[in-house]
């Protein structure tokens, strides 16, 4: 495919012309395999995203490419269709490796991966993240794999342990390059991209063009095209509203928000994890479910707040830009910047976590007199004019408890346990005598599993989980709160 190519040091090609994708257009107009064509169809997939219709063919094509692209775009198909089809599955050697810059958006691309790859049986992928015992997946290594989804660090270290081979690697993808990039991993990332055989295909996805990224395709990438959608957003989707307010009540502030608006799940931002720290206290103080994510938490205490978030058991998630990279959390009825940010493009990629396919969501953003410029200048970036509100004309407090829907149950079994989704759901509608529509989500990892379940049941599941059984074992079973 890379034959008479152009040395990495090459510019980027012209970006492709918005209006590429601007129609939308079947996955049967692309060159795949009929299996391939008849597994998209039983997933759902039956027309492309913007994103998919712009860069499929340039990528099914063999073409290095550069592509602007949010999480939740439906980006993983777009490099997932290309390197699924280039795979031997006969052969257990790693042909394909993605970068990505959370173990969170790494576990949810090998999720997506393994749906696209139902077509061809036997395919193997792996993630290698850290915050996870390197153990396992050293000998996960020792017996093969197709694919590798990982995060630059852990895979560097596998590098240089010489347990990760790539000597028959031919598509290498950056995803989130620009969230790598803001994460300090430049220099892992040349590491491995240096590591890679010099003729593979490069995909480097990113919701953002700073710098780094010319960097990145000036060495790395080949005669690369460019796909650069102009909306980001769908601005008939998110309504935005910008709230005057003195700095120092800007915490109380969003209480009233929440009090009004009254959305199920809320992402709020904050500049500092400080504010994530005070913010999370001043709403615990009005009885409102609010759990931190920031970058002091150890990863086992992160992945149980973002389980709790996603399952509808945590109102609200306050949290830092670094540390809400990569999360992709559907059904987010409303963000609220706390601090306004004095980047457009950050503004844009936090707003755009809500609103997500045919659902409609709020940006309420608090900002004080002085922050007038910034919020100015996020307008002009967006072609926009701000909607400005007051809280004092928002009606009177509902002071009706804001409670989530769900609640979550840890089980002190997982994987290594041989659990299944389906046996928690089994015990739970059988023995317990729960309805299908009384569980929601249920998250297995290594050593645990998280089941949610409707919040006006949790004891009642709680005590029968503790005196069921599961595999034939009882298993302890606390609630998450």
């Amino acid at each position: 495919m890379h034959t008479n190519r152009p040395t990495p040091d090459m510019p980027p090609a012209a970006a492709a012309p918005s209006d590429a994708a601007a129609a939308a257009r079947a996955f049967t107009e692309l060159q795949l395999a009929p299996e391939v064509i008849a597994n998209l169809a039983r997933l759902g997939y039956h027309t492309m995203t913007p994103i998919q219709a712009a860069a499929l063919p340039l990528a099914l094509g063999g073409h290095d490419l550069i592509a602007q692209a949010k999480t939740g775009s439906g980006k993983t198909a777009t490099f997932g269709l290309p390197l699924l089809g280039k795979l031997n599955p006969r052969s257990l050697r790693m042909q394909a490796m993605v970068l990505c810059p959370t173990r969170e958006l790494a576990d949810q691309v090998a999720k997506e991966l393994r749906r696209l790859a139902r077509a061809e049986e036997n395919i193997k992928i792996l993630t290698l993240c850290g915050g996870t015992p390197i153990r396992p997946q050293l000998d996960s290594l020792a017996h093969g794999a197709h694919i590798v989804v990982g995060t630059p660090g852990r895979l560097l270290d596998h590098l240089d342990r010489g347990s990760l081979k790539l000597e028959a690697l031919n598509t290498l993808v950056l995803d989130e390059a620009d969230r790598m990039l803001d994460m300090g991993f430049f220099d892992d990332i040349v590491a491995v991209a240096q590591a890679c055989p010099p003729h593979r295909q490069t995909l480097l996805f990113s919701a953002t063009y700073p710098e780094g990224i010319a960097s990145l395709a000036a060495r790395f990438l080949r005669q690369p095209r460019e796909v650069k959608l102009e909306e980001q957003h769908g601005a008939d989707k998110i309504r935005q509203r910008f709230y005057e307010v003195a700095h120092p009540q800007r915490l109380e502030a969003v209480v009233r928000l929440l009090r009004h608006y009254r959305p199920v799940s809320t992402l709020a931002f904050c500049n500092t994890r400080q504010q994530c720290r005070d913010l999370v206290e001043v709403l615990h103080a009005h009885g409102i479910h609010a759990l931190a994510l920031h970058g002091e938490l150890e990863q086992r205490e992160r992945d149980q707040v973002l389980v709790q978030f996603a399952n509808r058991s945590c109102s609200v998630l306050v949290a830092t830009d670094v540390a809400a990279r990569g999360l992709d959390i559907a059904g987010l009825e409303a963000v609220i910047n706390v601090d306004v940010t004095p980047d457009p493009e950050v503004h844009v990629h936090r707003i755009g976590r809500t609103g997500r396919a045919d659902e409609a969501g709020w940006a309420l953003s608090l900002a004080s007199s002085a922050d007038r410029r910034r919020v100015d200048a996020i307008a002009q970036a967006q072609r926009f004019e701000p909607e400005w509100h007051t809280l004092d004309a928002l009606p009177g407090d509902n002071e009706e408890a804001l409670l989530p829907p769900m609640a979550t149950l840890q089980i002190l079994g997982g994987r290594k346990d041989k659990i299944r989704p389906g046996d928690v759901l089994g015990a739970l509608t059988g023995e317990a005598g729960l309805s299908r529509e009384q569980v929601g989500k249920i998250h297995v990892t290594d050593s645990y599993t998280y089941v949610a379940v409707t919040r006006t049941i949790v004891n009642e599941a709680l005590h029968r989980l503790a005196n069921g059984r599961i595999k034939g074992k009882r298993l302890k079973v606390r609630p998450l709160e």
